[in-house]
């Protein structure tokens, strides 16, 4: 199997890869089979089921709104985010659906009725199931294909489900790896960099100057989507009446910090950074899903706190740093997951704090071995993190869960530098299996449906939102 760094950083739009992200580009792909199997011109109607955590928390993830678009042949990299809301409510005032949009059909489409959000039903390969359905206008099914979402924006059909494939590709991969010590080994024996293996093997597949632009504009993405953030004010949609801190935050620390008194104040910096992403996220803005929307702040945050508090940051620094992180994300992925639905939140939170410690080890000068000691402590301690989100909504504790894990990052990079990385009794590699085995022992309701955790315990919010 092989991931590219660009697999794992997607340009997306929020509030979740898994439950927005991912719907979205299949329902784009169902509605770009049809036109492969020339039936488009049959198509008078289309269901779409949502099962799983898909169904729990779908509403308050954006599903439905996601669907839509992907229908209407729009991606999660180059949607209009600023035209959703007019998008969603022509479809909803004239129960149409513009069919993979102006090069498609017009169809009756009707969202109360053709988005179906099962809240009992799972279908069996993963939580986040999908099934899409086309009639032609006398009722008869003429097509149906389930997918699933497992992750950030990835997305698998029921044949590559079936066949326990992740990614199917014909890429290249000078110097393959699945495993850290796998990782490690190379590393040693060509006297490479974990920046610089990386490199490599996305050389087989690219031009190093493209590699580098598309890099660089994952970085332009996440500084524009900060900048964003703490430009944004007023309340998050969703019924829990969130006000945006972040311009709050930034206003005050312009101000009170000015002359940097307080020795502190890096930290409240690297607070509002994750506190802008997330809360641009929850808002269903443009950003990188790094690895997942829900855990998108981290790796922005430390990367801001890289280039603006680090002597001698650049952008090679940059690039470097992503490389990294997209290494040790790469073990997540094969060895483990970064799904909610599936481990909980320590596969989000946890994996993105782990592959900014990664990151910002790597540009610090440390070695891959001090690289992978500050991954592991990074994740140690997020093991058996639930995701409860209040209210199906990725804001409650999610904004507030990223700034807390920015800070254990850099904290996990500190670390991991006072130590010749050699020496550590837990590598990587077994705390990646622990967070495996804990997330199949963590009981449902705490793997994203909104049923256990805080989101049953803050008696402040509304049924309505808990049961949408």
């Amino acid at each position: 199997m092989t991931i590219s760094t660009f697999d794992l950083f997607k340009i997306g739009i929020g509030p979740s890869s898994s439950h927005t992200v991912g719907p979205m580009v299949a329902a784009e792909q169902f509605a770009a089979g049809l036109v492969a199997k020339k039936l488009l011109a049959d198509v008078a109607r289309l269901k779409a089921e949502m099962f799983g955590s898909l169904g729990l928390t779908g509403n308050g993830h954006g599903t439905p709104k996601a669907v839509v678009l992907g229908l209407m042949g729009e991606k999660p990299s180059s949607v209009d985010v600023d035209r959703v809301g007019e998008i969603i409510a022509d479809v909803t005032a004239n129960n149409h659906l513009y069919l993979l949009g102006d090069e498609g059909k017009t169809i009756t489409f009707s969202m109360e009725k053709d988005i179906v959000l099962h809240r009992r039903k799972t279908l069996p390969f993963h939580a986040n199931g999908m099934r899409f359905t086309a009639y032609n206008d006398t009722g008869d099914e003429i097509d149906s294909r389930a997918y699933y979402s497992v992750g950030g924006g990835f997305i698998l059909d029921e044949s590559e489900a079936e066949n326990g494939v992740i990614m199917e590709d014909d890429r290249k991969e000078p110097y393959p790896f699945d495993s850290g010590a796998e990782l490690l080994a190379l590393c040693k024996e060509h006297n490479f960099t974990i920046a610089e293996l990386m490199m490599e093997n996305e050389l087989a597949n690219d031009t190093r100057e493209n590699i580098r632009a598309k890099l660089d504009e994952l970085w332009d993405v996440m500084k524009a989507c900060v900048q964003r953030g703490y430009e944004q004010e007023g309340i998050l949609p969703g019924g829990l009446k969130v006000k945006r801190r972040a311009p709050g935050l930034y206003n005050e620390l312009k101000g009170r910090y000015a002359e940097a008194t307080d020795p502190l104040a890096v930290l409240d910096w690297v607070t509002l950074y994750a506190l802008a992403v997330n809360e641009e996220n929850a808002a269903g803005g443009r950003m990188v899903t790094a690895p997942t929307n829900g855990a998108a702040g981290i790796i922005p945050a430390v990367m801001h706190y890289y280039m603006d508090f680090i002597d001698g940051a650049d952008q090679v620094g940059v690039r470097d740093f992503l490389l990294t992180a997209a290494a040790i994300g790469m073990l997540y992925k094969k060895n483990a997951s970064i799904s909610g639905a599936e481990v909980g939140c320590q596969g989000e939170v946890g994996s993105a704090c782990s592959m900014a410690a990664a990151g910002l080890t790597s540009v610090m000068g440390g070695t891959p071995n001090q690289v992978e000691n500050a991954a592991e402590i990074a994740m140690e301690h997020h093991l058996g993190l639930t995701c409860d989100p209040v209210g199906g909504l990725v804001q409650v504790p999610c904004i507030e869960r990223n700034a807390v894990a920015s800070v254990k990052a850099i904290h996990a990079t500190r670390m991991a530098l006072h130590n010749d990385g050699s020496s550590h009794v837990v590598s990587l590699d077994k705390v990646i299996k622990t967070m495996k085995e804990t997330g199949r022992d963590m009981k449902t309701k705490y793997k994203e449906t909104s049923r256990g955790g805080l989101a049953v315990n803050v008696i402040e919010v509304p049924i309505n939102i808990i049961e949408c």
